[in-house]
Parts: structure tokens; sequence; C-alpha cells
């Protein structure tokens, strides 16, 4: 993910993030199950799926943190 890219969803809300969150998640899910059905052309998307969901995650995590100060 690119500088500008994160930029952009810290600059999100939280519901947005959420949403975004959820469709990863889906696709996370049908990536695997494809996975373990046959193997994928590109089994590193999962990773990077994976690795979104988790910065995700964060920011979702960092604006919970500040709406509580």
């Amino acid at each position: 993910m690119k500088t500008k890219e994160k930029d952009q969803k810290k600059n999100q809300s939280a519901a947005e993030l959420q949403s975004e969150l959820a469709k990863l998640r889906e696709k996370q899910f049908r990536l695997g199950f494809k996975h373990k059905v046959a193997p994928l052309e590109n089994p590193i998307e999962l990773r990077t799926v994976r690795r979104n969901i988790a910065r995700l995650e964060t920011f979702l995590r960092q604006k919970q943190l500040a709406g509580k100060e």
C-alpha cells in the first residue's frame, strides 16, 4: 500500500473502514477456499489481503483510541 493510499485510509470514517474491512474478509475467505480446492495462480494475493486487513484494523483501532481521549 502506497503512502497516498494510507493517507486516504486514515482520513476515511470508521463506517467506511468497516465496510471495506468486511469486503476484504470476504475476499480472504473466498481466496482461502479456492486455494484449498486448487492452487491459486497468485498465492501471494492471500498475504496481501491479510496485510491489508491488518492495516485497516490498525486504522480503526487508532480512531477508536483517539475518540476516547
